[in-house]
């Protein structure tokens, strides 16, 4: 593994670094906990890496009811915050499920998102709050809902020439993300189930992990939560649904059919569960 490091101190020199390729493939570096580790096993054949570290988007900051986090974030420091805590339990639940405490005092939003794994603990919580991602490049700035961005397993609407600036979400919701995996720590997910209430219209949003090609929101279970308290006989056909109508594939993890159960218990389970004050749960 033989590469360079540049480390821009402006937004304007990171993107002149990344749209020049003269060293050869160049790469933003976060984190680094998936890059380094690709670089190392062959998968990025990136020869200069631009560390993003310099840049001043270690931020995250209310601006009314909506939340505003920087791309550079650690996890650890947005999990940990009481405000999010008790305002987005959910997304604060999605954080403490990333691997260890190790890992999320180095890992970012912006690198998750950037990543768009299938198994992401992190999308689906940012579907079902329905969070915009900012973006920067030499063209200047646009934003885009999460579910526009991920375009495939690893795939994302991101020029060469642009960074992901921060993550928007639009207010405060009652939320929760429940996962199952073989291991409780340092281990993938098998599925992952993500829900939010909205605080302005009622409506619930559900979204899943560990489905094909990335994370996704499943309308066809969202059609039957539209109570503030779903009945029970809701939350099993929302249950179903989404059961049905996600795509799961059989790996070393979990079969097809393993998961499409795991899915309708732990819908059942987080409807409930968002129901429940964040300091009661």
């Amino acid at each position: 593994m033989t590469f360079s490091l540049a480390r821009p101190s402006t937004i304007v020199e990171a993107l002149r670094l990344l749209a020049d390729d003269t060293e050869g493939p160049t790469a933003p570096l976060a984190g680094g906990t998936d890059l380094l580790l690709d670089l190392d096993d062959g998968r990025s054949t990136a020869r200069r890496l631009v560390s993003l570290d310099k840049l001043p988007w270690k931020t995250l900051a209310w601006d009314g009811p909506r939340l505003n986090v920087g791309a550079t974030l650690p996890l650890a420091r947005l999990g940990s915050d009481a405000t999010v805590r008790a305002r987005l339990p959910g997304l604060s639940e999605g954080v403490d499920a990333v691997g260890s405490l190790a890992l999320r005092h180095r890992a970012t939003l912006g690198g998750n998102l950037g990543r768009a794994a299938p198994a992401s603990d992190l999308l689906p919580i940012l579907l079902a709050v329905d969070a915009t991602v900012r973006l920067v490049g030499t063209a200047g700035r646009r934003e885009l809902p999460v579910a526009r961005f991920l375009r495939g397993s690893r795939q994302v609407d991101l020029a060469k020439d642009e960074l992901i600036e921060s993550v928007s979400i639009p207010e405060a919701r009652l939320s929760t993300y429940v996962w199952q995996r073989v291991r409780p720590a340092n281990d993938v997910s098998q599925v992952g189930v993500a829900v939010a209430r909205s605080g302005s219209s009622a409506s619930w949003r559900l979204a899943l992990g560990g489905v094909l090609p990335v994370p996704t929101r499943i309308p066809e279970a969202e059609v039957h939560l539209t109570e503030e308290r779903p009945r029970p006989e809701d939350v099993e056909l929302a249950a179903n649904a989404a059961a049905t109508h996600a795509r799961f594939v059989t790996d070393k993890r979990a079969s097809e059919a393993y998961r499409r159960r795991l899915v309708a218990t732990l819908v059942r389970r987080a409807v409930a569960r968002a129901q429940i004050p964040p300091g009661e749960r």
